[in-house]
């Protein structure tokens, strides 16, 4: 097939863009600013183009058609529309990146299914995803836009320490509490359940629904089958850095009610309503039948504990990951002094 990546650079599309190439069978193009460091295959084309503006988009696509194109960056219909408009009646499918954080929250149902309601009063980036899904659906219905939309959770690479919470400079600074014997604050009592997802597994997923005719006018998960406490989610985050440094650190688990982390933040310049009580605070479990139906062979094989691992011992060799964050170590000594 011949794909266009929007975006391409990211934790989700990093992944995507590595099975396509390693599949050998595509032709694989990526549009960006082309202001990252990240490292493409040799094998992908770029091209360098604002993916928001409606000129610019026309320009870089004029005379281009593809089988499928994938935009992962567009958060609002105004990102979004650009792309749509110059590729319209040019591609076969366009799955678009939406999340998994639209579902309704509080669920009243633990089991998350595509039928769940949209609906998140606590985070305006979710409201934009769901005005996004219903700008493309008009446009299918409308103008027969080929619009599969895919709706990720809680999705992780190797380069950050998947966790609850952070600062401005990631998980850094939690790992370094947990290695130090601080309080690590977990939101809530820790019991409620939560999915994590390796970005290799999300990505099998993915590149499964491209090209299938079934999967136009549909949207869908994709997560992990495996249901984890955000206590064990901590706990393995210590258990992957005692095996690292090849000695037992344990965890120093605090726990602050979610409504109490985020009163406290707006204090100390961190609006955490949305990732917690609009997301993370919420315990869910996704049911990935409608996927599977489409993408029999589709199997997270990643778990949490390995994929944690991979991540830790990634951050503890690569130094550029490793960035101090005092200020929200100062916020976590303040909630844990409650």
């Amino acid at each position: 097939m011949k794909i266009l990546i929007i975006g391409g650079t990211g934790t989700i599309s990093t992944a995507v863009v590595k099975l396509l190439v390693s599949q050998n069978c595509h032709e694989v193009c990526v549009l960006n600013r082309g202001k990252t460091a990240v490292e493409l295959p040799q094998q992908v084309q770029r091209l360098v183009c604002d993916a928001f503006d409606a000129q610019s988009m026309k320009t870089a696509l004029e005379g281009k058609t593809f089988d499928v194109a994938c935009h992962f960056v567009a958060r609002t219909v105004e990102q979004l529309s650009p792309a749509c408009e110059a590729l319209m009646g040019k591609v076969k499918q366009f799955l678009f990146i939406s999340s998994a954080s639209a579902y309704q929250k509080p669920p009243r149902n633990w089991l998350i299914t595509e039928e769940t309601p949209l609906e998140n009063p606590y985070w305006e980036y979710s409201r934009n995803k769901i005005k996004c899904e219903k700008y493309l659906l008009d446009l299918s219905r409308e103008k027969g836009f080929p619009v599969t939309i895919v709706r990720p959770s809680h999705t992780y690479c190797e380069k950050a320490i998947p966790m609850g919470m952070h600062g401005k400079f990631g998980t850094w600074q939690i790992a370094k509490r947990i290695m130090e014997g601080k309080p690590v604050i977990i939101h809530g009592d820790g019991s409620s359940l939560w999915a994590m997802t390796d970005s290799r597994d999300f990505a099998k997923g993915f590149v499964g629904l491209m090209g299938k005719e079934a999967a136009i006018g549909e949207a869908f998960h994709i997560t992990t089958d495996e249901s984890l406490t955000w206590n064990q989610i901590y706990q393995d985050v210590a258990d992957a850095l005692s095996a690292e440094f090849g000695r037992k650190i344990e965890l120093n688990a605090c726990h602050v009610t979610s409504e109490r982390i985020v009163k406290e933040g707006r204090a100390f310049g961190y609006d955490l309503e949305g990732n917690l009580l609009g997301d993370k605070s919420n315990s869910v479990v996704f049911d990935n039948t409608k996927l599977k139906s489409l993408v029999p062979d589709f199997q997270a094989t990643i778990s949490h504990r390995e994929g944690t691992c991979n991540s830790v011992h990634y951050v503890m060799t690569h130094p550029e990951c490793q960035k101090p964050d005092p200020d929200f170590d100062a916020f976590c000594d303040h909630l844990a002094s409650l």
